[in-house]
């Protein structure tokens, strides 16, 4: 099944981050323990706000609507979510794919 590097632009809402993290993670740790949500988390202090969700789905649509119910999204934090079908080739992550 295809990889897709889903990427997240957040707004500048941080209290509401913070506020809806714990079941932001709970929603993408129970993507993980189906299988989906191969790895993901923030961009560092110094790029702007967002993450990058690396999501195994059968297309870009479906990757971009295993996304809906992430409270992030939900509480209206994600100003833009894109999705690009991503094809690991080399290093430790490639292999396990």
């Amino acid at each position: 099944m295809p990889v897709f590097a889903v990427i997240y632009t957040y707004t500048d809402d941080t209290a509401g981050r913070d506020e809806h993290r714990p079941a932001h993670r709970e929603y993408l740790g129970g993507l993980g323990d189906r299988g989906i949500n191969l790895c993901s988390g923030p961009f560092g202090p110094e790029e702007a706000p967002g993450a990058l969700l690396l999501l195994r789905a059968g297309s870009k649509d479906e990757a971009l609507g295993l996304t809906d119910d992430d409270p992030f999204r939900r509480h209206g934090l994600v100003s833009e979510v894109t999705a690009r079908e991503w094809t690991p080739v080399l290093g430790q992550l490639a292999s396990q794919l």
